[in-house]
């Protein structure tokens, strides 16, 4: 009683909310079962007939009208419905047939008496062809075309997902698209591929149907003159004649609703996604060229003159053609007429486009460009992993830095090879690699004294020598001493490494603006009036900008503004005052190259190099080229040593002349750290490992 009551109050307020659309699937699976099941009389077979019928040109009217293959998704799940409708009434009407056969040709119900009768003429042998005929064209011609085409669509849109989800990660990187846009963009995506695959398989129960359709009526019909001889004692003929043809009304009321549906699935699979729907496009491409109906009513009039071929036909289709051609050819004329600049216009289009801002990239900060092989490492639908390293080692850089540095823009490059890689700054090329696709990298960290199978490489970051081994051989290269890496790790790495080395060139003023609006959340008060009160956005920019080059962390902003703030009134050059946030960021930077409290391994200059830089930096006059030589060869020398006994390579200067060695230094030595000895703490201990310019 209870559950009754709540099965009521369920009922009721489903339809009360206008959800009673939910309870359609369920109705029409009961319907299909009662129809299997439960013998049904000859006028409700009419109404199911009927029905079937409608629904068949239902779907045939939705499909040609529909524009896109996702404006029907629910195609595929509506003919197996449709399907399953057609089977339940083959047996339901199989057995009235079989019951009832004898008492006369409606013992069926009228429709299954009208197919039999009207459309073969009362003729079984006829409605035997006509019934096969159908099936063929259904199941040789229109389902096996149209399964193939979803086949090949499936698989199409398969392998173009990759490149479609990067595409749209490529414009929401780029800011042309919204997030919402962007995850609409790929479910659409995704909802492509399944309807294909769905389509795929839904051909198959309509090929099934076909084949059905054949073994039912040959059943039918050898049980129908089983039945009518041996039980209700007819002659054989009129057995025959009787069963025969209600046979061929059944078979025929069900085929036709196939074959209707069946067109419907070839019409969706086949159509080319447009803003016009089947018959916009059809009668558009087909009658759109006067030209092409004036040459086919000359062939088909040239036709019509042959003696003994039917002339009045063929002449009356040559003029029909050809009034279509004059009336298109007249139309086409009228709207020249009426616009006629607008006309000109087109028809110098390649030349008298102007140019619009539109028309200005602006280059990506950070870039990444990939072969299509590596496209799976960066899609997310294909579990890439290299996109989510990309996105950690962001945000690492971010806290280890103090800022974070642009979003990467990847993209696929169709001129590079399938595996190889190539990663931009401001649209110049910082670095680039190639993987061997399904191997692993064995990197040779310099104790490696036995080789191992594979192919040999260099490592991109580090210019390490490197093998790309088999999987197999992974743990044999451990063993050997050998660091094994996957593809995804490489890259990642290269990556990371060249972003530490061109860091300084990717904070631009709107990085320095984003960060003054993040410290303003926090510390307000510190940055209030601070630009352009004590410095200008530019000289504020370009002391973080070379902070940053020569790899000192910005996340101290407080004693960076701080220090700014106490020494810009009097002093306003970008570089004293850079020399000066240094020497306040002292703890931090001696604390990144050497952390604890242990004595610190240094490179130092020797007293009488010293003085003669000195000497040089005041008089404003550049190294002597032996001499520049010289330090070179000395430094490279030291930081070899300084590598051996496991220390920074750091060179400890005087402060005045830590600017100029740093920036003479660095492009030859990325590595180098220049240190002035104002910048180290007063409680460590400082060892010189090697002095430059004591020989």
């Amino acid at each position: 009683m209870i559950k009754s009551k709540l099965l009521n109050l369920l009922s009721i307020n489903t339809l009360k909310n206008g959800h009673y659309q939910i309870l359609a699937g369920p109705m029409l699976i009961l319907l299909i079962l009662s129809m299997m099941v439960l013998p049904l009389p000859a006028f409700i077979l009419d109404l199911f007939f009927t029905f079937n019928i409608a629904l068949s040109i239902i779907i045939l009217i939705v499909a040609l009208f529909t524009k896109r293959v996702l404006d029907f998704a629910a195609f595929p799940t509506v003919l197996l419905f449709a399907t399953l409708l057609r089977l339940s009434l083959n047996v339901a009407s199989t057995r009235v047939v079989l019951l009832k056969g004898h008492t006369g040709s409606a013992a069926a119900g009228r429709v299954i008496e009208a197919f039999g009768h009207f459309l073969v003429g009362g003729n079984f042998a006829i409605g035997i062809v006509v019934f096969i005929i159908l099936v063929i064209i259904n199941f040789m011609v229109i389902t096996k075309g149209a399964g193939r085409i979803a086949e090949v669509g499936a698989r199409f849109a398969l392998d173009g997902m990759p490149g479609k989800q990067m595409a749209i990660d490529a414009d929401l990187n780029a800011g042309l698209i919204g997030e919402d846009e962007a995850k609409a963009r790929r479910t659409e995506v995704t909802q492509e591929a399944d309807f294909y695959g769905s389509m795929d398989g839904a051909s198959k129960f309509v090929r099934g149907d076909a084949i059905a359709g054949l073994l039912i009526m040959a059943i039918t019909i050898i049980g129908g003159l089983l039945v009518g001889v041996m039980q209700h004692d007819m002659a054989l003929s009129d057995a025959s004649k009787t069963y025969v043809l209600l046979t061929i009304g059944d078979g025929l009321v069900a085929q036709i609703p196939s074959l209707i549906i069946s067109t419907a699935a070839g019409v969706i699979v086949t159509r080319v996604t447009s803003q016009d729907n089947v018959s916009e496009q059809m009668l558009k491409q087909l009658f759109n060229n006067p030209q092409v109906l004036i040459l086919t009513a000359v062939v088909i009039g040239l036709l019509g003159l042959i003696p003994g071929m039917p002339n009045l036909v063929f002449l009356l289709f040559t003029a029909f053609l050809s009034i279509i051609a004059w009336w298109l050819t007249k139309q086409k004329k009228t709207e020249q007429t009426a616009t006629p600049k607008q006309a000109n216009v087109q028809a110098t289009t390649p030349t008298n486009i102007e140019a619009t801002w539109s028309d200005v990239n602006i280059e990506d900060t950070l870039a990444m460009e990939v072969g299509y092989g590596l496209i799976p490492m960066v899609d997310q639908t294909q579990n890439g992993e290299l996109l989510g390293r990309i996105r950690s080692l962001r945000k690492k850089f971010a806290q280890t830095l103090g800022f974070l540095p642009p979003q990467v823009h990847i993209r696929d490059n169709l001129s590079l090879a399938p595996y190889q890689y190539k990663i931009f700054i401001k649209g110049g090329e910082i670095g680039n690699g190639e993987i061997v696709n399904n191997k692993w990298l064995a990197i040779n960290p310099g104790n490696v004294t036995e080789t191992i199978e594979g192919i040999a490489t260099t490592e991109p970051a580090f210019g390490l020598p490197a093998i790309w081994i088999d999987e197999n051989d992974k743990e044999n290269a451990q063993i050997l001493g050998y660091t094994v890496v996957d593809t995804s790790t490489m890259i990642a790495t290269h990556f990371n490494h060249l972003l530490q080395q061109f860091a300084g060139d990717l904070l631009g003023r709107l990085e320095t603006q984003e960060l003054l609006d993040r410290i303003k959340q926090d510390i307000p008060k510190l940055v209030e009036d601070f630009i352009p009160g004590v410095v200008t956005l530019t000289t504020f920019h370009k002391i973080l900008q070379n902070l940053i080059a020569e790899k000192v962390s910005i996340r101290d902003m407080r004693t960076i503004i701080e220090t700014i703030c106490e020494h810009a009134p009097t002093q306003n050059d970008a570089y004293q005052l850079l020399s000066i946030v240094r020497i306040a960021l002292g703890r931090v930077i001696t604390q990144q190259w050497f952390p604890g409290y242990a004595p610190i391994n240094v490179i130092g200059l020797n007293i009488n190099l010293e003085r003669l830089l000195l000497q040089a930096l005041q008089n404003t006059s550049n190294f002597e080229p032996g001499l520049a030589e010289h330090i070179i060869e000395q430094i490279r020398q030291a930081i070899n040593q300084q590598d051996a006994i496991g220390a920074p390579p750091v060179l400890l200067v005087n402060h005045a002349l830590r600017p100029m060695l740093s920036q003479f230094l660095r492009p030859s030595f990325p590595q180098l750290v220049v240190l002035s000895n104002l910048e180290i703490t007063d409680n460590r201990e400082i060892k010189v490992s090697t002095q430059i310019g004591a020989q």
